[in-house]
């Protein structure tokens, strides 16, 4: 090769090295503030249970009372995709993996609730209550028997019911240490949050908390529920949830929807409150733009309208509940509410449905991508992140097979990662 010719600049190198120093503080505020996602499974629902109410077989009472369900009003392939619509196509494979999840892992993430679903007992009854969770949570997991995220949502930091809220925290995560220490799959959930003020109490608590016991700073997380319409738009005219991320330090894992708090808060009618009113989508979408790159995470509220009755009324019910959890996977919500064993079919079905139709063009995207080669589509390093974190989402949920994707795009596991996970500005890895 021929010696390369020498290309004319016309700043010294200082310059370089002012605009460097100059934005420094801003590189560090970018990495503390914007992280990335963790890289960590996001499950596809949560599931609340009333704190007087769960047992140690609620988990597989859940999963079975799901199956009846489905036996009893669409008991094969062919009924279910009739009723909800899904390709013919598709209608085996998702039937099957549906029946599959349902016996093998019905519920992703539980929570025992000791707000709106427990309601006011005396304090005496909530104390063994919260024990009693701490017991059937710590025995789950070494039994086997746990879903892989569990834990409570306590009382919110409201002066009327914030001390029994952090009574019942303080009990719960004792009992879990009694038990052996804290799970990995623990979740913690922050009701009816209206001020970053609030989260900064409840990291107070959890240091606190952790001081006591010697835990390293941060092992203990939350979500925040964002119920109402303070959180969304401060008094000041800023986006509050954005302030509450910064408030958490770290701390926060999840933006939970409330549905109906919210929803009433800003006067909408019994009749209309649902997770696709406008008043809803307003709010999600400022709670996406907040989260967006903090590592925290976005999860859609629920429906009320229960599969139960009549074959019509649950039919009626279930196209309901997967409609609105196909509108949620589409903009990129990918969590949301289940209030109720015959949600988990159609949960399961919408988000089995929605990543095994879309499994081929994504793989042959990506392998596209990879490989360089050309196509009807221009991808960028963004949209390969997004196309691998699709088949991540797909694989971790059992919608897809590890070797059915790595057969269509010719990549392992491991190579999805590194495609999912880099950060702002970082140089996009290059799978074999």
């Amino acid at each position: 090769m021929g010696q390369q010719e020498k290309v004319a600049t016309s700043l010294a190198g200082a310059v370089s090295e002012e605009i460097s120093a100059s934005l420094t503080a801003v590189d560090a505020e970018l990495a503390r503030r914007y992280p990335g996602d963790p890289g960590t499974r996001q499950p596809v629902h949560t599931v609340y249970v009333p704190g007087d109410t769960f047992t140690a077989g609620t988990i597989r009472s859940w999963g079975d009372q799901a199956l009846k369900a489905l036996d009893e009003h669409a008991p094969d392939a062919a009924s279910f995709a009739a009723v909800l619509g899904i390709p013919e196509e598709l209608a085996g494979a998702v039937h099957d993996r549906v029946r599959a999840k349902l016996s093998r892992e019905p519920v992703e993430d539980l929570r025992i609730d000791f707000e709106d679903g427990y309601g006011p007992r005396p304090d005496a009854e909530e104390d063994e209550a919260a024990a009693r969770a701490a017991r059937l949570i710590s025995e789950a997991y070494r039994n086997g028997t746990a879903a892989p995220y569990m834990g409570i949502r306590m009382k919110c930091m409201e002066a009327a019911v914030r001390d029994r809220g952090i009574r019942t925290t303080d009990i719960f995560l004792t009992g879990l240490m009694q038990a052996g220490g804290l799970p990995d799959g623990l979740v913690l959930t922050l009701p009816k949050v209206t001020y970053p003020e609030q989260v900064t109490a409840f990291v107070r608590l959890l240091e606190a908390f952790e001081e006591a016991h010697g835990l390293p700073s941060g092992r203990l997380g939350f979500e925040i529920q964002i119920e109402t319409s303070q959180s969304i738009l401060a008094a000041d005219g800023t986006a509050a949830v954005a302030r509450m991320i910064d408030a958490a330090r770290g701390r926060a894992t999840g933006l939970h929807y409330g549905t109906f708090d919210y929803s009433a808060c800003v006067g909408v009618s019994a009749a209309y409150q649902a997770s696709d009113h406008p008043a809803a989508d307003h709010a999600k979408a400022v709670m996406q733009v907040a989260a967006a790159g903090t590592g925290v995470r976005v999860c859609d509220g629920s429906t009320n309208v229960l599969p139960v009755g009549p074959t019509h009324q649950v039919h009626e019910a279930w196209r309901l509940h997967y409609g609105l959890t196909r509108r949620a996977l589409a903009r990129a919500y990918y969590q949301g509410w289940d209030m109720h064993p015959g949600h988990l079919p159609t949960r399961y079905a919408a988000v089995y449905t929605f990543y095994r139709e879309g499994l081929e063009q994504a793989a042959a995207r990506l392998a596209a991508y990879v490989a360089k080669a050309g196509g009807d589509v221009m991808d960028e390093p963004a949209t390969a992140k997004a196309l691998s974190g699709y088949l991540l989402r797909g694989i971790d949920c059992g919608a897809l097979d590890t070797a059915e994707v790595a057969r269509l795009t010719g990549l392992t596991r491991a190579d999805l990662d590194a495609f999912a996970s880099p950060r702002r500005g970082g140089l996009t890895v290059t799978a074999p």
